[in-house]
């Protein structure tokens, strides 16, 4: 279970989610208020991204993870489609130069095969530089969906199971290990832009005991302050666990 974190803060200890994470939503709708293109708005949550990424960091989050592409988004128009693609590969590309630079590890969560050969590529190198130290991790869920993540994890445990390499009584920790997100706290805080105030498949697992956080501001427009509001009041918040 995911625990918040305390650090120094102009002499003063502060409380910090060890973990959040946030569904980027919104992009198109910024476009369209403005008269864009959806796929303007992505090209701006794109930069969105990298500057609440290197802020979280920045304020002692150890790890950021969020849902940039759902294997339901594969239905939307297909220039737009293209578009995402397109970003995500530039990104990538810029972050494999710049990761050690900024201290940056990032893995991506989701099924990577069914993403475009390049981003294969790109997703395995930026593995390999995040296996060569420590710091700030950002996660990035593409081509991901909630319920497939628990489906595999179930899959691959049988498997193990029929091998004879997993145990007959399965623990929750246990299960955790099928996951995406092995080897990583669960989220202490979950933001979601937009307006929308649902989980849409992301994380269903992980976040059992996150908080909540929902804001009308559209992604595109998320800036650090928005990050702080969000933190503040989920240090307002009383996290018993189910415990009185």
């Amino acid at each position: 279970m995911a625990r918040e974190k305390q650090i120094q803060t102009a002499g003063e200890s502060a409380i910090v989610p060890r973990h959040i994470a946030i569904i980027l939503d919104g992009n198109g709708r910024w476009a369209k208020k403005r008269g864009l293109p959806r796929t303007a708005g992505h090209a701006v949550g794109a930069e969105t991204f990298r500057k609440i990424a290197l802020y979280c960091r920045d304020i002692g989050v150890d790890y950021l993870t969020v849902y940039a592409f759902s294997t339901e988004n594969w239905n939307r128009p297909e220039e737009e489609v293209r578009t995402i693609m397109r970003l995500l590969n530039k990104y990538l590309h810029e972050a494999i130069d710049t990761m050690e630079r900024d201290r940056m590890k990032m893995r991506v969560f989701g099924d990577v095969e069914g993403l475009p050969a390049e981003l294969q590529a790109l997703v395995a190198k930026t593995n390999e530089i995040s296996r060569r130290y420590e710091g700030f991790q950002a996660n990035i869920c593409l081509n991901y969906g909630g319920r497939a993540e628990i489906v595999r994890a179930a899959e691959r445990y049988a498997e193990d199971r029929l091998a004879g390499t997993a145990p007959e009584k399965l623990t929750e920790e246990q299960f955790s290990q099928y996951l995406w997100s092995s080897g990583i706290p669960e989220p202490d805080l979950l933001i979601r832009p937009g307006g929308e105030q649902r989980l849409s498949n992301f994380l269903l697992w992980q976040c059992a005991y996150a908080e909540f956080y929902f804001t009308d501001t559209l992604w595109p427009d998320f800036t650090p302050a928005e990050l702080d509001r969000a933190i503040e009041e989920f240090r307002r918040r009383d996290r018993r666990y189910g415990k009185v």
